[in-house]
């Protein structure tokens, strides 16, 4: 049974709630700034207005002692606690001129930040597609929910990842994949039996919510001109990892779980291949057996 008067459920309820005002505010804040986030992406006036947002709200949640996103360069000192909540703001900007699915990413951490995934107490997303919903893992279960008007309604209980693979999505631009992936690809995409259909949106958590909901397999992994990928991974690899390990996937970074990997920095990037367990099983021994 959920504590609710934990720290940690009055961070996860702090941004369902938040969450409609997120989807609300990004009315009129479809164009860039001048500006750029610490990984060197422009910034978009919805990337800020989420963050200050969020930022305001989870920094006076009592339990909280730290907050940070990819949208700033440094950690907001919340006061006492031992949780830190590192967040994607919003996921997918890129889609925002087109009026496409995007979506907010948070882990909570039970340790300062940088931190490994180990660290992590949960992890949720949520969605801003047709209807809004929220995925959130803690206690070794993963739970959808509905958002309306502040308020959250169970829709899924104990989500877990479809034994049959279905669906399958890789970022990056095709030239620049290394050629271990490329032949990861070619292999699954020429597999009849295994019968995968892309889906790919541009949008992580839209892709992520896939995999959850029909089995498969997404990926942003390294490459050539950009060996540790793209994605954060404190606001997105490992709250990602820690989703798809509880619903009974796997995650990876080309060779371990995400979750184990230790970080450097605030900023960190990573390589993010997750989903099915035999998917990940079957990719991490061709990118081993490439480079053998």
């Amino acid at each position: 049974m959920i504590d609710t008067n934990s720290p940690i459920e009055t961070v996860v309820a702090t941004i369902a709630r938040t969450a409609s005002e997120i989807h609300q505010g990004l009315v009129g804040r479809r164009v860039t700034t001048d500006d750029e986030n610490p990984s060197g992406e422009t910034q978009f006036k919805a990337d800020l207005f989420a963050d200050e947002l969020l930022a305001d709200r989870l920094s006076s949640v009592d339990g909280v002692a730290q907050y940070a996103s990819e949208e700033r360069a440094e950690i907001v000192d919340c006061g006492g606690g031992t949780l830190a909540v590192a967040a994607d703001p919003v996921d997918g900007t890129s889609n925002l001129p087109s009026n496409n699915t995007m979506g907010t990413v948070f882990g909570i951490y039970d340790a300062p930040l940088p931190a490994p995934g180990t660290a992590l107490v949960a992890a949720g997303y949520v969605l801003y597609g047709p209807i809004t919903t929220m995925m959130v893992a803690r206690d070794g279960t993963v739970t959808e929910y509905e958002l309306a008007g502040g308020e959250r309604t169970v829709v899924r209980d104990d989500v877990t990842i479809p034994d049959d693979p279905a669906v399958y999505g890789f970022g990056g631009r095709v030239p620049t994949w290394t050629d271990d992936f490329r032949e990861f690809v070619r292999t699954i995409e020429m597999d009849e039996a295994l019968g995968l259909e892309l889906h790919y949106s541009g949008a992580m958590i839209n892709d992520i919510n896939q995999v959850l909901t029909h089995g498969g397999i997404f990926a942003y992994p390294a490459l050539e001109d950009s060996p540790e990928g793209k994605l954060r991974l404190q606001f997105e690899g490992n709250p990602i990892g820690y989703i798809i390990e509880t619903a009974g996937g796997r995650s990876s970074d080309g060779s371990t779980s995400l979750l184990e990997v230790e970080p450097t920095d605030l900023h960190d990037r990573v390589p993010l291949h997750v989903g099915s367990t035999e998917l990940i099983d079957r990719l991490e021994g061709t990118l081993a057996a490439d480079s053998g």
